[in-house]
C-alpha cells in the first residue's frame, strides 16, 4: 500500500469508528473496482439477454426503443439517491443500515430481509440462468436436438425438485432438474470459494469482469450491425401486439391494450439495471468511500443504461423477421445469433457472455454476504454470533459468504426459475423504496450531516420520483404469469411483521447511534488489534 493511500483508508477506517464500528474487513478495493462490482451485477450480457424476449414480446422493438431508456432513467433516479446517502453513511449492508438510521430500526430491520431476500432470489435466478443459457447456447453443439433443448428449457423454468418429490411435477423432467441443480451447486459453491479467500481475489475477477462485459457487448453489437441483413430503424418505434405468443408458451397472456403490453416490456430493463446497491454493501472494503462509492453506483447504472441499449437495438436490426423471432420465445436470443453471425464468432460470443454470467453471479454473492455480515453484526438475524464473524485470515466474512451460497442453492431446490425471478426483483425495488422513503422525511429535519456526494434540491423530487416509480414497478411485476409473486410477497411482508412485533422488537437495537462512548472506542480498537495480530500470525505459520 503506497503512503499516498494511508491517509485516506485512516480517514475511512474514522469515519467507521465514529458509527460505531470497527474497520475488520481489508479495505483494498479502489474506486473501478468498487464500480466493477455493481457494473457486474447488473450484468447486461446476463439479465438483458436471458429476459430479451420479456420485451420483444410484449409490444416488439418499441420495447427496446422507447422503454429501455425510460426505465434507464428511473433507475438512475434510484441511483442517485442511493448515492447521496451511501456517501453521508458509507457502512456495508448500506440499505439496512441508512433505513435504520433514518426511518428507525424497525423499518432498517424490515429493509435488511427485503434487500436480502431480494439479492439471495435474483442470485439464484441468476445461476439457474447461467446454466440454462450454457445449455441453450453448447447442447446443440454437442448433438441434441433444437427441440429436446428448448423442451429442457421450457421445464426448467416452470419446474422445481421440490414439484417432484410431492409429486406435482412432470417425472419426464426429473433428469434435466437434477442436472440443473448439479450445475448450479458446482457454479454457487466455487463462486463462495473466490469470496471466502479475499476481497483480493474477488476483486481481480469482478475488474476481469467488468472489462470482458464491455469487450464482448461493444464486439456483439458492432458483429450484429455488421452482419444485419438490413437496417430498418423503425422498428424501434413500431408498437406491435404480440401477447398470447408463442403459441403454446406465450410470454404474456393475451390482450388488446397496448399501454399495458408497453408497460410490461418495461420488466426487461428492471430485470437487468438492478444490483447496483452492491457497491454500497462494499463500502466498508472501499478506499475514499464516501466519494467513490456514489461515483461507482451512478458510473455503472449509466454504463449498463447506455451499452446494454446499443447491444439490444442492434439484436432488433439483426432479426430477419420480427414475426418468427417472437414465435421463439425464450430461444430467441439464440435464435438471431444463429441466423445473423458466421459460426466460429457466434460460439466466441457466448463463451465471452457465460463468462460474464458467472462473474455476476459471484459479485452477488459478495454483495449478499455484506449485507447478512452487517445486519449480524447488529444482532438482527438468527445465529448472529456466527455470521458476523470475520476470516483472520482472508478478512472475509466467511460464514456469511457459506449462507448465501446454501440459501441459493435451496431456492434451486424448492422454487421454479419463473418465480424467483418474479419476486427478486420485486423484494430488491422495494428495499430501494423503503430508505429513500425513509430518507425523504429525515432530509433536512433528522438527517442534517450529508456526506460530500450531493444532489442538493434536486434530491427530494427524485426520491418522490423513484418511490411512485418503484410502486408501479411492484405492481407490474405481479402480473400474470408472474401473478405468484402477489401472494409471495405480502405473505412475506406480514410473516415480517409478525415476526417483528412478537419477537425481535424487544431484543433488537439495530445500528449504534449518537456519540461513540470511550468504552465504544476501545472495543472498536481492541476488535481491530485481535483481527490484526491473528491475520499476522497466520501469515507467519504459513
Amino acid at each position: 500500500m503506497s503512503q499516498g493511500q494511508r491517509p485516506e483508508i485512516d480517514r475511512d477506517v474514522q469515519t467507521l469508528h465514529a458509527m460505531g464500528y470497527a474497520q475488520e474487513m481489508q479495505r483494498r478495493m479502489s474506486g473501478f473496482s468498487n464500480y466493477a462490482i455493481s457494473l457486474s451485477i447488473i450484468c447486461i450480457l446476463a439479465g438483458g439477454i436471458t429476459s430479451f424476449h420479456v420485451g420483444l414480446c410484449s409490444v416488439g422493438g418499441a420495447s427496446i426503443g422507447l422503454c429501455w431508456p425510460l426505465m434507464s432513467f428511473v433507475a438512475l433516479a434510484f441511483a442517485a439517491t442511493m448515492a447521496q446517502v451511501a456517501s453521508a453513511f458509507p457502512t456495508a449492508g448500506g440499505l439496512y443500515h441508512w433505513s435504520s438510521i433514518l426511518g428507525g430500526r424497525g423499518w432498517g430491520w424490515g429493509t435488511a430481509w427485503f434487500n436480502l431476500a431480494g439479492l439471495i432470489t435474483v442470485m439464484a435466478a441468476v445461476n439457474q440462468a447461467t446454466f440454462q443459457f450454457m445449455l441453450g447456447a453448447f447442447a446443440p453443439r454437442l448433438g441434441y436436438s433444437p427441440e429436446t433443448v428448448s423442451h429442457w428449457l421450457g421445464c426448467l423454468s416452470n419446474a422445481s425438485v421440490a414439484d417432484e418429490l410431492i409429486g406435482s411435477g412432470d417425472p419426464a423432467v426429473w433428469p434435466i432438474l437434477v442436472v440443473q441443480v448439479f450445475f448450479v451447486s458446482i457454479i454457487t459453491f466455487s463462486q463462495a470459494l473466490f469470496n471466502d479467500r479475499g476481497i483480493r481475489l474477488t476483486t481481480r475477477l469482478t475488474d476481469f469482469s467488468g472489462y470482458v462485459i464491455l469487450v464482448v457487448s461493444v464486439s456483439l453489437t458492432l458483429a450484429l450491425f455488421f452482419f444485419a441483413k438490413d437496417y430498418d430503424f423503425s422498428r424501434l418505434v413500431t408498437f406491435k401486439n404480440y401477447s398470447g405468443l408463442p403459441e403454446g408458451a406465450a410470454v404474456w397472456p393475451k390482450t388488446e391494450s397496448m399501454a399495458w403490453l408497453f408497460a410490461l416490456g418495461i420488466l426487461l430493463p428492471a430485470y437487468t439495471i438492478i444490483g447496483f446497491d452492491g457497491s454500497a454493501h462494499t463500502s466498508e472494503e472501499t478506499k475514499g468511500a464516501s466519494l467513490e462509492v456514489p461515483r461507482a453506483i451512478i458510473r455503472a447504472v449509466a454504463v449498463s443504461a447506455v451499452f446494454g441499449w446499443l447491444l439490444l437495438i442492434a439484436l432488433v436490426i439483426a432479426i430477419p423477421d420480427m414475426d418468427a423471432a417472437v414465435a421463439q420465445g425464450a430461444n430467441v436470443f439464440f435464435w438471431i445469433i444463429d441466423q445473423t453471425l458466421p459460426n466460429w464468432l457466434n460460439v466466441a460470443m457466448l463463451l465471452g457472455i457465460t463468462i460474464t454470467q458467472y462473474c455476476c453471479g459471484l459479485a452477488m454473492v459478495t454483495s449478499a454476504s455484506r449485507v447478512i455480515y452487517a445486519f449480524s453484526r447488529d444482532g438482527g438475524m438468527p445465529f448472529s454470533n456466527v455470521l458476523r464473524s470475520v476470516s483472520p485470515t482472508y478478512r472475509t466474512p466467511r460464514a456469511a459468504v457459506w449462507l448465501s451460497a446454501a440459501l441459493v442453492v435451496s431456492f434451486t431446490l424448492l422454487v421454479p426459475y419463473i418465480t424467483i425471478t418474479a419476486v427478486g426483483v420485486i423484494f430488491l425495488y422495494l428495499s430501494y423504496v423503503m430508505p429513500t422513503l425513509a430518507s425523504l422525511f429525515a432530509h433536512g429535519r433528522t438527517w442534517t450531516n450529508m456526506g460530500p456526494w450531493n444532489l442538493g434540491l434536486w434530491y427530494k423530487p427524485l426520491a418522490v420520483s423513484c418511490i411512485f416509480s418503484g410502486a408501479g414497478l411492484v405492481i407490474i411485476g405481479v402480473q400474470p404469469p408472474n401473478h405468484i409473486a402477489i401472494w409471495i410477497v405480502p405473505g412475506f411482508a406480514v410473516l415480517l411483521i409478525a415476526y417483528w412485533y412478537a419477537i425481535k422488537s424487544r431484543d433488537f437495537a439495530g445500528p449504534p447511534s449518537g456519540t461513540v462512548s470511550e468504552e465504544r472506542h476501545a472495543e472498536i480498537l481492541a476488535t481491530e488489534r485481535a483481527l490484526d495480530e491473528a491475520h499476522a500470525s497466520r501469515n507467519a505459520d504459513s
